[in-house]
C-alpha cells in the first residue's frame, strides 16, 4: 500500500499542484499534474513525464527527463517539440509503435509488452480503445497503450485514451489509477465509474478532461466512502 505524505503542494512545481507519496520501500514519490494527460512523476529524483505537450507549460523551466512515456500519436499526447525541451542526451522515451514512426526516436512497445529500461522501473504496456461504434475511429483496437508503472513496490496505472474497456477487470492490485474522462473521446462519468470498481485502485485522479461534469462521481457517497478519489487541476 502506498502512503500519502502531502497533498496540493505547489512549492514542489511552482505554477502546479503536488501530490506527495512514501512507497512500500520507503522511497519518495512526488506527481505533479501538469495538464489534460501530462504528469510529472519524481521518484527518487528520476523523473518521468508522460504525454507532454509544449502548449500545457514552459518545459525548458522543468526538469529534464529521464523518462519519456507517450501513449498515441494524437497532437495532445504527441509533441515533438515538447520532448526536445525536457530531453537530455540519456534520455530514453517509449511509445506505441504510430507514435514512434512520427518522432522516430527511443523505442516502442505494444499492448502486452513489458520493458525495464532503468533497475528502478518496470513498465507493462496494456490496451486503451473505444469501445462505442462510433467513437472506434478516435483510438481503435491494438493501436494505443495505457501503460502499468512498476514503482518502489507500487504500481500506478495511466489508462492513454480509453473508455471502460473489458480487459480492465485483469488490471488488478493498482495504488494509483489516473483514468481518461473526456467525452466523447475517452471515458464518460459514468464509464470512469465502472472502471473504478473493475480495477479497485487504492487512489483515482480522472486525468484527461476538459468541462466534464463529475458531479454523479462526486455524488456517490458509497463511492467515495470505499476509494479515494482526488481531482486535480488537470483541464
Amino acid at each position: 500500500m502506498i502512503q500519502t505524505i502531502q497533498t496540493n503542494n505547489t512549492e514542489v512545481m511552482p505554477g502546479f499542484e503536488t501530490d506527495i507519496f512514501k512507497t512500500t520501500d520507503d522511497s519518495k514519490l512526488e506527481i505533479t499534474f501538469i495538464k489534460h494527460a501530462c504528469l510529472l512523476i519524481n521518484f527518487n529524483n528520476h523523473i518521468i513525464y508522460t504525454d507532454p505537450v509544449s502548449t500545457f507549460a514552459d518545459f525548458k523551466s522543468l526538469p529534464k527527463a529521464d523518462l519519456i512515456l507517450i501513449t498515441h500519436e494524437h497532437h495532445d499526447h504527441l509533441d515533438p517539440i515538447a520532448i526536445a525541451e525536457i530531453e537530455q542526451p540519456t534520455t530514453i522515451i517509449i511509445s506505441n509503435e504510430s507514435s514512434y514512426n512520427i518522432i522516430k526516436k527511443g523505442s516502442w512497445i505494444k499492448n502486452g509488452d513489458s520493458t525495464s529500461p532503468y533497475p528502478w522501473i518496470e513498465i507493462n504496456a496494456v490496451p486503451a480503445y473505444n469501445t462505442t461504434p462510433d467513437r472506434q475511429i478516435y483510438h481503435p483496437k491494438n493501436r494505443d497503450n495505457g501503460y502499468i508503472l512498476n514503482l518502489g513496490g507500487n504500481r500506478i496505472y495511466i489508462s492513454g485514451d480509453t473508455e471502460d474497456i473489458p480487459e480492465m477487470q485483469e488490471i488488478k492490485n493498482i495504488d494509483i489509477a489516473f483514468l481518461s474522462t473526456n467525452q466523447p473521446y475517452t471515458m464518460t462519468v459514468e464509464q470512469l465509474i465502472h472502471a473504478i470498481k473493475m480495477i479497485s485502485p487504492q487512489i483515482v485522479y480522472p486525468y484527461h478532461f476538459s468541462d466534464t461534469d463529475f458531479a454523479p462521481l462526486i455524488n456517490d457517497k458509497a463511492l467515495n466512502q470505499e476509494y479515494d478519489i482526488r481531482l486535480r487541476k488537470l483541464p
